[in-house]
């Protein structure tokens, strides 16, 4: 569910925003990796539209995106990572007991494409602001 744009509000309390409906949109067998992840848009609410802001939990045992082949880097409270456009695949797991809450940003330009080296996956964003994923060959999920 994403909250409409209210052009007077300037702040929102972001963990009161509601969590995105569907926990993902990638095809299956990947869709099913996401369900530990929460995701609560909050660009949206200020008409955001360029990039996309969530504030995203990952409940302990959750991941983000999928494998890179780059190896772990271990984060702790108050780190940050970036990941350029067309820089290395990267997935976030949360291998603690306890949720790892973080603020994602993300471009939303048309034509941006996602690599996924270990699994049999691609995505390109479509001119309609959707994710289309084939398999690596080209077929369509």
């Amino acid at each position: 569910m994403s909250v409409p744009h209210d052009p007077d509000k300037i702040a929102v309390e972001a963990a009161a925003m509601p969590a995105r409906a569907k926990p993902s949109n990638y095809p299956e067998p990947f869709f099913s990796r996401m369900l530990k992840r929460e995701k609560r848009p909050l660009g949206d609410a200020f008409g955001i539209q360029n990039f996309g802001v969530n504030l995203t939990t990952l409940h302990p045992g959750g991941e983000t995106s999928l494998v890179t082949e780059q190896g772990e880097v271990k984060l702790s409270p108050g780190m940050c990572a970036g990941f350029p456009a067309r820089g290395i695949a990267h997935q976030l797991v949360n291998r603690t007991d306890s949720d790892g809450v973080y603020l994602e940003v993300g471009d939303r330009t048309p034509g941006d494409e996602g690599s996924y080296p270990v699994d049999d996956l691609a995505a390109a964003l479509g001119a309609d602001g959707k994710w289309q994923f084939t398999h690596k060959d080209g077929v369509k999920y």
